[in-house]
């Protein structure tokens, strides 16, 4: 088996990869028999010669490669026919935007796997950025906090070299005594409850939250069954909640009248109820007024994210009463940081936990014969077709929809 990690030619360029050099040791390592390409890249966090270091020869055609390893989407005319892809697709919940990339993979006779669809047989993901984005947003959401309220000056995440350093510069500030409130209790959710836990932000209960005020800044975790209730008055179910969200409402806003800075780390499903609506946010006791939305769902369950934001312009205001954007220090704003892309931020940090979840979970695929489904489950496209697990994506693909 031949496996070939390929250049990221997706703009805005990331610098994150599949395999750390190390990760690719550990890999020939375990599994002497496989062999790996190296497409050479200016781009890559880690430098051509830091895998030549390591015994990898890079190349600039790596088209002899059975299974290319990539992040971000390919380009559709940088796609090679006839190969297995392992990338971000973004296709699968049928983004309009990548419509003609999935048609192009099939067009190509390209067996497509998707990070997103690498999962246990319970559906839950095994491998992705998502402790990554939750640092780095929660770091993100201080650091606005200290730019709008100048209070403190914390470095952009970027010009830092790593998480060992995020820490260190947080560990310079100084917090006011603010209620913090995170939602999920996923890789995201436990990456921004991490940042927290390095600050020593005092972590209380929601009952304490919801009735006490503090000498010290404290946060609150909030799962689907804090924020969301029955519309019927009855005690909710969380495995029925997944299973169909349509008899439950929001129960948010009781947390949005005791908490200074929301950080959103939480899945949002189709079909679940909104956390707080624009009509919310001008309520006279919604009290929140800096959100840190990880999740990013524009125009969604988090009102006042009304666009995602950038790396090099992450923050922006939203005002409640006209419900329009405004300077992310305006007096009347919600402050907003809204980067979809965080991880891209700490592309070694994120590339190197990425590798290792690779290769626990996925690389042993290869190898033994997919034991454990896992390439099965993943595989989107095949021999030209889509699989059986998702043929529905045949009429986004046809463009009915």
């Amino acid at each position: 088996m031949k496996f070939a990690i390929i250049k990221e030619r997706k703009n805005p360029p990331d610098r994150r990869v599949v395999f750390s050099p190390n990760d690719l040791k550990e890999l020939k390592a375990t599994f002497p028999q496989a062999e790996v390409m190296i497409e050479a890249s200016d781009i890559r966090v880690f430098k051509n010669a830091e895998y030549e270091k390591h015994g990898f020869k890079v190349y600039d055609d790596v088209s002899d490669a059975d299974v290319m390893f990539g992040v971000k989407e390919v380009p559709i005319e940088a796609l090679i026919p006839n190969k297995k892809y392992f990338f971000f697709s973004h296709t699968i919940k049928k983004q309009p935007y990548n419509r003609k990339l999935l048609k192009a993979i099939l067009d190509k006779n390209i067996e497509m796997y998707d990070h997103e669809t690498i999962v246990r047989q319970n559906g839950a993901r095994l491998i992705g950025f998502g402790r990554y984005a939750g640092l780095v947003g929660a770091y993100n959401g201080f650091r606005a906090l200290g730019l709008r309220d100048n209070l403190f000056t914390l470095p952009k995440v970027e010009h830092l070299k790593d998480l060992d350093e995020v820490k260190s510069e947080l560990d310079k500030i100084k917090l006011p005594n603010i209620k913090i409130v995170l939602s999920g209790t996923g890789k995201v959710a436990k990456g921004a409850q991490e940042i927290l836990d390095h600050l020593k932000i005092k972590q209380v209960s929601d009952a304490l939250y919801l009735t006490s005020n503090f000498t010290e800044p404290v946060y609150c975790l909030i799962d689907v069954m804090e924020y969301s209730k029955r519309k019927d008055g009855k005690v909710g179910n969380k495995g029925q909640f997944y299973k169909d969200a349509s008899g439950y409402e929001s129960n948010f806003m009781p947390y949005a009248k005791q908490t200074d800075f929301f950080i959103a780390g939480h899945f949002y499903g189709d079909g679940a109820p909104y956390f707080f609506t624009r009509e919310d946010a001008k309520h006279p006791d919604f009290k929140i007024n800096l959100i840190a939305d990880i999740s990013c769902d524009i125009d969604g369950p988090v009102a006042s994210t009304i666009r995602p934001s950038t790396i090099a312009d992450p923050f922006y205001g939203y005002n409640p009463k006209t419900e329009k954007e405004v300077a992310f220090d305006d007096k009347d704003a919600i402050t907003v940081m809204a980067v979809d892309n965080l991880p891209c931020e700490l592309p070694k940090d994120a590339s190197e936990g990425f590798g290792e979840m690779f290769l626990k979970h996925v690389i042993p695929a290869f190898f033994n014969n997919d034991a454990d489904g896992i390439l099965k489950r993943a595989k989107i496209t095949e021999n030209g077709k889509l699989t059986k697990r998702f043929s529905y994506l045949q009429n986004y693909v046809d463009g009915k929809e």
